[in-house]
């Protein structure tokens, strides 16, 4: 069995009073979810998040400590994949999408994110998600 790792990240902002994260819609796929990517080389797993994020929407972000989901699937038979992710509150909000791999980028209110994504997997990240900026939010 084939096994390949990827991180990226969770990016919010904060519009006023309400959360809103990013959701990309892959080009090949079809689905809306996170940016994410493969580990390059020694990367770290924040590195790579890091630079996936840059690389597919143009973004900077800071890493929220704490947060560390991972999901494991099987997109292929004989391939397992395990994506780690991370909670990202976005530098700057402009975005300038990676044309190759992403046809559509937005800024949307989390609970319209929630029903958005494509896989529950997503779903279920968003969940821990709120849960960890509402906690960070009564600190």
């Amino acid at each position: 069995m084939k096994f390949e790792k990827s991180c990226g990240a969770i990016v919010y902002r904060k519009n006023r009073s309400q959360i809103e994260l990013l959701l990309i819609k892959n080009r090949y796929g079809g689905h809306w979810s996170f940016p994410k990517g493969h580990v390059e080389g020694q990367e770290t797993e924040i590195q790579t998040a890091l630079r996936e994020v840059k690389e597919e929407t143009g973004i900077d972000i800071n890493i929220q400590k704490g947060f560390r989901q991972m999901v494991e699937y099987y997109p292929k038979p004989n391939i397992r994949k395990q994506v780690v992710y991370f909670l990202g509150e976005a530098k700057t909000t402009q975005f300038k999408r990676q044309e190759e791999e992403i046809s559509r980028i937005i800024w949307t209110e989390i609970h319209k994110a929630y029903h958005m994504v494509t896989f529950k997997n997503d779903r279920d990240l968003i969940s821990i998600a709120m849960q960890n900026l509402q906690k960070g939010c009564s600190e």
